[in-house]
């Protein structure tokens, strides 16, 4: 399976599970009047939505370049991307901080926990398989490269968003547990607020990372520095180039990035020569580097003899 199909099925997973979480959580909820319980289930529901607008975004992204979009519409993904940072940040870590403020205010002790522990117990389980799924498509290319160096590095919303999303439910569900357990154990109801308070906290710290990881992305970012220096020996190493000049990047989408050089070549060449040489600088940075889908050089030599 492609890393391509296999985020969209990390995608669809994670929607499915978080639609049948979602419900449960809000019908435990009802039953019990846990205040970590609904803003779990107000998470799961923002998390289903983001879920929703990160397959749009992936959707529109594979729409082919037409004369409007002359480069395509892959940051359409980064887009939408950002549009589920400010969700979890103003929906999800915003109401499960209200509620919990509300439930320290109007403390109502939990009568029976027994419906809490079904759903979370339930809702460990549907997110362990999402969140598996979401690693699984995480790891399509990773390689050997660390969990957060490769974090730090994606550029891929619906792979990065997504785990990100399924790990804070993971340890959101881990705090609501703790909350209802210690509330009804202590008989203590401010328990119950403090967890939904602390899965508020969680949700913000996500999305603010989530926030600046696709805000930089939107702006334009360009490939590490491993990448740009081991472009100019591909190019330094053709045998008809002088010299080049930095190499410039700018990722449009994640497996979607612009690179212009600036090549000066031999002076004995012909035009036709250098026109066989570009073709093959582009080949070899290619074939190393498929994500270069548009590869632009400006040949100065060319330039300077169509001037006499």
């Amino acid at each position: 399976m492609s890393s391509a199909h296999s985020s969209k099925f990390a995608i669809y997973g994670a929607i499915g599970a978080n639609v049948a979480i979602a419900a449960s959580k809000f019908v435990a909820a009802y039953f019990t009047g846990s205040s970590a319980m609904l803003s779990e289930g107000i998470h799961s529901l923002v998390d289903s939505g983001n879920g929703l607008l990160i397959l749009h975004g992936v959707k529109q992204a594979e729409k082919p370049a037409d004369k409007r979009h002359p480069f395509g519409r892959s940051k359409e993904l980064y887009f939408w991307a950002l549009i589920v940072a400010i969700l979890v940040f103003s929906v999800g870590g915003g109401m499960s901080f209200y509620e919990g403020i509300e439930h320290l205010k109007h403390p109502a002790p939990i009568s029976d926990p027994t419906w809490n522990y079904w759903v979370l117990g339930l809702s460990l389980l549907f997110e362990g398989i999402s969140c598996f799924l979401a690693f699984k498509a995480f790891n399509a290319d990773r390689g050997d490269t660390g969990f957060w160096e490769t974090l730090r590095r994606s550029k891929d919303p619906s792979v990065f968003a997504i785990l990100l999303e399924d790990l804070a439910a993971l340890l959101g569900l881990v705090i609501a547990l703790a909350g209802v357990y210690f509330g009804h154990l202590l008989n203590n109801p401010y328990l119950d607020g403090a967890a939904s308070i602390a899965i508020g906290v969680l949700l913000v710290g996500v999305a603010l990372f989530l926030i600046y990881k696709t805000k930089r992305l939107l702006v334009g970012t360009g490939v590490d520095d491993e990448t740009i220096d081991d472009i100019e020996r591909i190019v330094q190493s053709q045998p008809h180039v002088e010299q080049v000049g930095p190499p410039l990047t700018s990722y449009l989408g994640p497996a979607d990035v612009v690179l212009a050089l600036d090549v000066e070549f031999k002076d004995h060449l012909t035009a036709e020569e250098i026109e066989h040489a570009i073709d093959k600088l582009q080949d070899d940075v290619r074939a190393k580097y498929p994500e270069m889908k548009r590869i632009f050089v400006e040949a100065k030599s060319l330039s300077s003899r169509a001037a006499l």
